[in-house]
């Protein structure tokens, strides 16, 4: 709990305190001073304090007048400033999450070459925490409002809106972002979104979700440059852990997602060394550098080739895939500060 909170809170018990302190003094004021029995001094303690001017119960005495304004003047005070506590926490909540979307639409315009997840689903909490493993600038668009809170306690930037609208994706910095993820449940969202995005920028990198396989390929002329297939992905994956169990126990572990464990990377050459004249792998050196095993390559056409020879030189725009444990790759990143 922050330190407003607890702030509110403390002033708000001491409010609830007062109030039940002057209704107990009331009643057994009435009880002692007019002898009323304890259902009507409770009924002339509230009409008193409300001030509503009802009738009393019976006409008052002196003494009971007195105790009466006494006990007038005290509940003003006391109620007006219950009254005064409930709305300074009021209005203060909401200046505190006016406070907390500014700041974070802030950081957000600040994103540049970030990623955009569309809907925070399964899929898309899934990309969430795949991208937070590998320290990725993302924010999350999120059409239903009751997902703030999950998307506040994640710590993941966020943006609740409708993805089907330009403004929500201009809000999300798509215009400048690298990459697309639209993870939404429905097929037809995800190909209305897919179209805007591609017309806001050009050259994004957009990865779609599809239930579907006849959504695929309208994915695709949509503006996809992948289409992903989740129920597909996961039947492979079933019959592949019958097939080469071991196999797929190894991969799964590769992909665990995690602060600290991370087994894969894939780094652009150009990190690698400043030299003009090209380099081989061997050249590199990366094992005895880092630990780290090359165990692909990826070249300027974008073609890929697992494990490749030593001896081959490293294009300009290519890529290496490189396999470690976490620390390792920690290693990696730290020498040749890698984002």
């Amino acid at each position: 709990m922050n330190p407003l909170s607890r702030f509110f809170r403390t002033k708000i018990y001491t409010a609830i305190f007062l109030i039940i302190f002057i209704v107990m003094i009331g009643v057994v004021g009435y009880m002692t001073i007019s002898e009323y029995n304890w259902i009507d001094a409770l009924y002339m303690t509230v009409i008193t304090m409300t001030t509503v001017g009802f009738s009393e119960v019976v006409p008052l005495d002196n003494e009971s007048k007195i105790f009466t304004i006494f006990l007038i003047l005290a509940s003003v005070v006391i109620v007006g400033y219950a009254l005064s506590v409930i709305t300074e926490y009021i209005l203060s909540k909401n200046d505190v999450e006016e406070l907390k979307h500014k700041k974070m639409q802030k950081m957000i315009d600040s994103f540049k070459n970030h990623i955009v997840i569309c809907g925070y689903g399964r899929n898309g909490k899934q990309a969430a925490r795949k991208l937070m493993a590998y320290q990725k600038q993302f924010v999350v668009i999120e059409k239903d409002k009751e997902v703030e809170g999950r998307l506040q306690i994640d710590g993941v930037p966020y943006v609740i809106g409708n993805a089907n609208e330009d403004e929500t994706l201009m809000i999300a910095g798509v215009d400048r972002a690298a990459c697309f993820i639209s993870a939404l449940p429905n097929d037809a969202d995800n190909l209305f979104v897919v179209l805007s995005a591609r017309q806001i920028n050009s050259k994004i990198n957009i990865i779609s979700r599809a239930s579907n396989e006849s959504s695929y390929d309208k994915l695709k002329f949509a503006g996809a440059n992948n289409v992903i297939l989740p129920d597909k992905i996961g039947g492979d994956h079933m019959a592949s852990l019958v097939v080469v169990p071991g196999l797929m126990e190894f991969i799964d572990n590769l992909s665990i997602v995690g602060k600290s464990d991370i087994n894969i990377e894939e780094v652009a050459v150009e990190k690698l060394y400043n030299s003009k004249k090209a380099r081989t792998i061997k050249d590199l050196d990366l094992r005895k550098k880092t630990g780290c095993t090359v165990i692909g390559y990826k070249d300027s056409h974008g073609e890929y080739m697992v494990n490749p020879d030593p001896e081959m030189e490293l294009e300009t725009n290519s890529r290496i895939i490189v396999l470690g444990r976490p620390e390792q790759i920690e290693v990696l990143n730290t020498a040749y500060n890698i984002d």
